[in-house]
């Protein structure tokens, strides 16, 4: 199965069934039971468990030394998009050191993000359309886990609006089951993460320069899944952070801020 379908009912495939009315927790429990195919596996246990450790950073943050990036070569107007069941304070680490090196950047607007919808990317287009006529600039989407499917559907919607696409441990290539959050994924979103409801096709390369942060200590995401293949992003980054440190970690941090910096 592949992430070329993330939004789209697979080919020869029956449409997905909307839940039964008065029946959506029946819907979700039965997609809880739904099993991966064959061969497609998320990280390992000790990756996954490496995630739970790095949920206690923010308490240790304060005693770290502050990060700080030089100035920003060309300011931009960024907008960050939020991982699955995330809300943007989630990134307002990485938020506030890009405006302190002096680039401009903005919410999604959204609030969580829990998952794909016709109304949803409606607003969030209107959203982008509308940073970008204030700005006077294209705008740079950074997407971390799901929030980075979001921007690559959004880049291929609306190009004239985007500069630069980045995405962070976002699964847009090879099986969708290749990942540790399939299960909470459809838990929540009450379909299949085969049969969501909004159309795309994630795996191609949206119009607009894109570049894929992926990391081999992931624990959610399969490297793979997060890094794609030639075509179907234009570079592709390796870093050394957990899943959930794409939003905040250092590292992850100045590779984004590096990547606003590449845009001519």
């Amino acid at each position: 199965m592949n992430a070329s379908t993330l939004f789209a009912p697979l080919s020869g495939a029956a449409p997905a069934r909307p839940a039964a009315p008065g029946r959506p927790l029946a819907r979700r429990l039965s997609l809880l039971r739904t099993s991966a195919p064959e061969g497609a596996r998320g990280p390992c246990l000790r990756l996954l468990l490496g995630e739970v450790v790095e949920m206690a950073a923010p308490l240790l943050r304060p005693a770290r030394p502050a990060l700080h990036l030089p100035p920003a070569r060309h300011p931009r107007v960024v907008i960050l998009l939020p991982g699955f069941g995330t809300h943007p304070l989630r990134m307002r680490t990485m938020a506030r050191r890009l405006e302190e090196a002096g680039h401009k950047v903005k919410r999604w607007g959204l609030g969580f993000n829990f998952g794909p919808s016709q109304e949803n990317f409606e607003l969030l287009a209107r959203r982008v359309c509308e940073v970008r006529e204030r700005y006077g600039q294209q705008v740079v989407l950074v997407g971390w886990s799901l929030g980075g499917i979001f921007a690559r559907e959004l880049a291929k919607r609306h190009p004239e609006h985007i500069a630069k696409v980045v995405t962070m441990g976002s699964p847009f290539s090879g099986s969708l089951y290749a990942n540790n959050a399939w299960r909470l994924y459809q838990l929540v979103t009450g379909h299949a993460v085969d049969q969501p409801p909004v159309e795309a096709q994630v795996a191609v390369k949206p119009p607009v320069e894109t570049v894929a942060l992926w990391s081999p200590r992931d624990g959610v995401i399969a490297p793979r899944s997060a890094s794609g293949w030639p075509g179907e992003r234009d570079r592709a980054v390796a870093l050394r952070c957990t899943h959930i440190g794409f939003a905040s970690s250092p590292e992850a941090i100045r590779a984004v801020a590096q990547e606003l910096d590449r845009i001519p």
